[in-house]
């Protein structure tokens, strides 16, 4: 497993992170018990990866925590708080320190390592400065928190509006970011002012649905092609194609997180299961090296100009 740093947190940090959200939330959503997904956690250490992002959403914070007994100081723990209630009512800095307070019970910690205000929108923004970020700094002062971290809303805004305010700001130390072969746009609107900043990128939706299920890839590409963004004669074609025709990767799957893996900017691609197999073929693909500059060139050809899909 290789490792990086994660911007200016100054964190050593895997290549590969553990998401444990997602469509899978460590195999909750298909109904793993909780000693089964605890194994995948454990399994994800034993495969060189420390890096574990959580949120109190995903409910998989005590699965994480039972995970890491006794491996505390080995491990990077992000988790994440909402910004709104269930009912869209504002957060306010008094429940936001209630919320990482109950998050730290749950994973049994003194403290996370980096702590995100969970999939914050571009109209929410300007109230989580004025109001939140003062609370987060107290929060590290009283080293409940290393790092503050913010992570978008990327099904509603692929086009990374709320991320590229965010950019304006210091505030930030780490930032998640939706990223993957069909969108892009994080290329052109977010990395080279994280780069400038130095400020830590986490991947998320590097694969998703799009990307994994080829009818679903089928009927993405139809509806590209109807919406005028590719050439209608692609959609009778496998576009992805060429991807393993040429030997430039095994898989789709496999060729969309090493897309994502060797993306300047790109720090931590977060991959998420709840199959133990599975998280072994994902870090095998993230280990490998980039892939060809033809793929490379034929992939920004067909999708480099879009910004609206997500990959789900």
């Amino acid at each position: 497993m290789e490792t990086t740093v994660l911007g200016r947190t100054g964190l050593g940090v895997s290549v590969a992170g553990l998401g444990c959200g997602g469509p899978s939330r460590l195999g909750q959503t298909r109904g793993a018990s909780e000693r089964e997904s605890i194994r995948v956690v454990e399994h994800a250490l034993e495969l060189g990866i420390n890096y574990l992002d959580t949120a109190e959403a995903y409910g998989t914070e005590t699965i994480v925590g039972k995970a890491i007994t006794g491996k505390r100081d080995s491990v990077i723990i992000s988790t994440k708080a909402r910004v709104i209630t269930a009912g869209e009512d504002a957060v306010k800095p008094r429940e936001l320190r209630s919320r990482l307070l109950a998050s730290l019970q749950r994973l049994g910690c003194e403290f996370v390592d980096v702590f995100h205000l969970h999939g914050v929108r571009v109209g929410e923004y300007d109230r989580c400065v004025s109001e939140l970020v003062p609370e987060l700094d107290r929060l590290r002062g009283d080293g409940l928190i290393r790092f503050l971290g913010i992570s978008e809303h990327f099904v509603s805004e692929p086009g990374h509006r709320m991320l590229r305010r965010a950019l304006e700001d210091d505030y930030w130390d780490v930032m998640m970011v939706g990223f993957n072969l069909l969108n892009p746009s994080a290329r052109r609107y977010v990395f080279p002012r994280a780069i400038e900043k130095n400020i830590g990128i986490e991947i998320m939706f590097a694969v998703r649905r799009a990307l994994s299920d080829p009818e679903k890839l089928r009927i993405t590409i139809g509806e590209l092609a109807q919406q005028g963004y590719l050439d209608s004669a692609i959609a009778t074609t496998d576009p992805l194609g060429f991807l393993i025709e040429n030997g430039a990767a095994e898989s789709i799957v496999e060729a969309a997180y090493r897309f994502t893996r060797h993306e300047p900017g790109s720090d931590v691609v977060l991959t998420g299961t709840g199959n133990i197999a599975h998280l072994e073929q994902n870090v095998h693909s993230l280990t490998r090296g980039p892939l060809p500059q033809s793929a490379l060139d034929r992939l920004d050809e067909l999708f480099g100009d879009l910004e609206s899909l997500t990959g789900d």
